[in-house]
């Protein structure tokens, strides 16, 4: 046989902002989204639904550091991508980003299928911070896009079930304490990028699972599903469909239309919004996005991936800051169909001890109507999508992939992180087809290592930020059984925090401050705890103290101690704010170096100072100068709240990033 499939290696150039360095503070507090659903809205979902709504939802992020170093100052940068082509497409897949899909090429015709970014900007859409948009994205923990949006995977050619080659990609989802895989590859002659997903659990406890795959396409179109109603979140208001994050209801609505208006036309939303659609049992799963033309992108899978799902920005002025945000202006904006384990993405699914769930999934062009009545259709694209790539097809293609999935990489392509060979160490785990080798493991394991060898917590050789904990119960039981020296109480500490044991966490932070050389991370710990049980003025204290142990502690002014101050600046300012202690904001504001003064999350800091001063003129120039808050939240409306102190007009257009409409 021919193998006329290739993979190779290539460099794509974009402009690109940097990512900077991590948070290195621990993610102590709650996530500050609540995706979860009132009680009683629950009474007339359907009953896997609604027991999925409940499973255990995520708490907080540990593991994980929040990316938030990264900025807005764009320049040319080389990203090492992987092309993987036959003769009908050509897909470009960026590993060290999280394994993005970044362009679909139909050769044929030219045409590219995905919303193809033009640039690599960071924004604040992950669960952990960092997020781009463009292309398909692999969404793997808990609500929200992965914490691994712009890490690096494990990559590896690997047979594919025809003869040829498949790429994997590869990672350790910390979040969740799961392996998973991404297998891409082109059957011979076939207009369909072929994509097998598994995820598995190798505890010995059932875990909650979360799985959405995201494709983002031009927002000119319009989309397709086998749908007659959709679960659209709603603002308890009662105002139109919001995202995720606002409400607390969900409410079925009908497909396409409601209150009179084509909502399957991205355009047609003013706001942005979230439509899971209802896709009835049995019926055969797929998403589509055509042009005006009918020309566009079609999605399947096997039934195991049954959620399908719109996302819009919407035609108002913050869907339209936000498209402008994440790109750059006069590119096209773009929506996102989605298909996901569940209905809606804020549901969870069991993964049983031992288990594991896998399925298949189909990219390709698809060429049909999409104007008339909507049944019709609907009625046509299926047909059409049935003539170029049978359901049958699909699912014999599944079948002939999952012998596959165990097969062992061969050439290395690109390298992950070290934490899933940690926790093979640890456990001594067997998981074919996905190596984690001792090789990848770095300095951030080095540590963690240690304790697995010898049951003790080696003491920093050197005087720097603390390093990253590790917060499993596997972990927490050797923190708690290693010698109690003051480094390892302060890891103790986050990890039983972690666990909801916060009275205990405090204890071991407050033992280690007794004996500690450093103090700033101990204290920020307890000014977290402090704010956390409303203990405001306490919390001011100990961050004031803080800060000012990190700023006689810190050694020079390279990015990691910086990225040090930055957030521990950033918080103590927010908590003597907050107890209206201003002069001692003054002082720190005074100790943080120019460099950091002058980002625009320091700039709307500055601003809220000065307004505390009494000085609302200087307050209001800093809008009047113009800043830009690179890690601006989804959804936040911190810089609107404070100009509606500041001034009696609307809010300008470059702040206005609102997602739903002011209500009374």
């Amino acid at each position: 046989m021919v193998i006329v499939t290739r993979i190779r290696r290539e460099v794509l150039t974009l402009s690109a902002a940097r990512l900077g360095p991590d948070n290195p503070l621990p993610a102590l507090r709650p996530l500050d989204e609540a995706h979860r659903v009132d009680d009683r809205e629950r009474d007339d979902m359907p009953r896997d639904m609604a027991r999925q709504l409940g499973y255990e939802p995520l708490r907080g992020l540990l593991p994980v550091r929040v990316r938030d170093g990264y900025g807005r100052d764009r320049e040319p940068a080389a990203l090492d991508a992987l092309v993987i082509e036959n003769d009908r497409l050509r897909a470009t897949v960026l590993p060290g980003l999280g394994g993005r899909i970044a362009s679909l090429v139909h050769l044929p015709t030219g045409r590219e299928l995905l919303y193809r970014n033009p640039v690599f900007q960071p924004a604040n859409f992950a669960l952990n911070g960092a997020w781009y948009s463009g292309g398909i994205e692999w969404n793997i923990g808990a609500t929200g896009h992965t914490t691994l949006s712009c890490a690096p995977l494990h990559a590896a050619r690997v047979p594919a079930p025809d003869g040829g080659e498949m790429l994997r990609l590869w990672e350790w989802e910390r979040l969740r304490d799961l392996p998973f895989q991404v297998d891409l590859w082109l059957p011979e002659g076939s207009d369909f990028l072929h994509v097998g997903v598994r995820i598995r659990n190798p505890h010995e406890r059932p875990v909650p699972t979360y799985w959405w795959s995201n494709t983002a396409v031009p927002e000119d179109r319009r989309i397709l599903a086998p749908a007659e109603e959709a679960w659209l979140p709603h603002c308890p208001e009662g105002v139109g469909g919001t995202p995720i994050g606002y409400e607390r209801r969900l409410r079925r609505v009908p497909v396409p239309s409601y209150d009179g208006i084509d909502r399957t036309h991205p355009l047609n939303s003013p706001y942005a919004a979230d439509y899971f659609y209802e896709v009835p049992d049995g019926r055969r799963r797929w998403i589509a996005a055509l042009d005006a033309d009918g020309h566009g992108l079609v999605q399947t899978s096997t039934d195991v991936l049954r959620g399908r799902k719109l996302f819009v920005w919407g035609s108002g002025p913050g869907g339209r800051r936000w498209q402008q945000w994440l790109t750059e202006p006069g590119t096209g904006g773009y929506c996102e169909i989605q298909a996901g384990l569940a209905r809606t993405q804020l549901e969870h699914v069991r993964l049983e001890p031992g288990s594991e769930v896998s399925w298949l999934e189909a990219y390709g062009p698809l060429d049909a109507p999409r104007d008339g009545a909507w049944t019709q259709v609907v009625q046509g694209a299926e047909e059409r999508l049935a003539a170029v790539l049978p359901r049958a097809r699909v699912e014999e293609a599944y079948a002939a992939w999952k012998p596959y999935a165990d097969t062992e990489p061969g050439e290395i392509l690109a390298a992950g992180s070290g934490w899933g060979a940690l926790e093979v160490l640890r456990a001594d785990w067997e998981l074919p087809g996905t190596p984690f080798a001792e090789s990848t493991l770095g300095e951030a394991q080095a540590p963690w290592l240690e304790l697995l060898r010898t049951g003790c917590l080696p003491e920093p050789r050197r005087v720097r930020p603390p390093g990253q904990t590790l917060v499993a119960p596997h972990w927490r039981d050797m923190l708690e059984t290693a010698p109690a020296t003051p480094h390892t109480e302060y890891h103790l500490g986050v990890a039983q925090w972690h666990a909801g044991d916060r009275a205990q966490a405090v204890r071991s932070w407050e033992r280690a401050l007794q004996l500690a050389p450093s103090l700033w991370a101990l204290l920020r710990c307890l000014a977290v705890a402090d704010q956390e049980t409303g203990h405001h003025e306490r919390a001011a204290e100990r961050y004031a103290e803080a800060f000012d142990d990190l700023c006689r502690e810190r050694r020079d002014d390279g990015e990691t101690w910086t990225a040090a101050v930055a957030a521990l600046g950033g918080e103590t300012l927010h908590a003597l704010l907050r107890v209206r202690r201003t002069a001692d904001a003054r002082a720190v504001w005074e100790r943080l170096r120019p460099a950091v003064r002058r980002r625009g999350r320091f700039r709307l800091l500055e601003a809220e100072l000065l307004l505390a001063e009494g000085r609302r003129a200087e307050a209001r120039a800093v809008f009047d100068e113009g800043f830009e808050v690179a890690d601006l939240r989804e959804g936040a409306d911190a810089i609107g709240r404070l100009w509606a102190r500041l001034a009696d007009e609307p809010l300008p257009e470059r702040y206005d990033f609102r997602m739903r409409p002011d209500t009374p």
